[in-house]
């Protein structure tokens, strides 16, 4: 009687197991897709910091190249 206790434990354990990975598997994926998602806004947050970047850098550098041929043809 007790090797039966312990066996249908066993049996009783391993389908709690399975059935919570099943479950968590779900969750997995739904956290891979919002970690994607949020990898993804983090890189167009970049680009776009990068690119107002190298935008003010043209223009400065735009300015200054205009005010010396400007010194220069007065």
């Amino acid at each position: 009687m007790k090797i039966f206790r312990v066996i249908m434990g066993s049996v009783f354990a391993v389908a709690l197991a399975v059935s919570a990975s099943a479950q968590t598997a779900g969750q997995d994926m739904k956290n891979a897709g919002s970690e994607t998602k949020q990898a993804a806004k983090d890189t167009g947050k970049g680009v776009a910091k990068g690119a107002k970047k190298t935008g003010s850098a043209v223009k400065h550098t735009t300015h200054k190249a205009a005010a010396k041929v400007d010194q220069k043809t007065q």
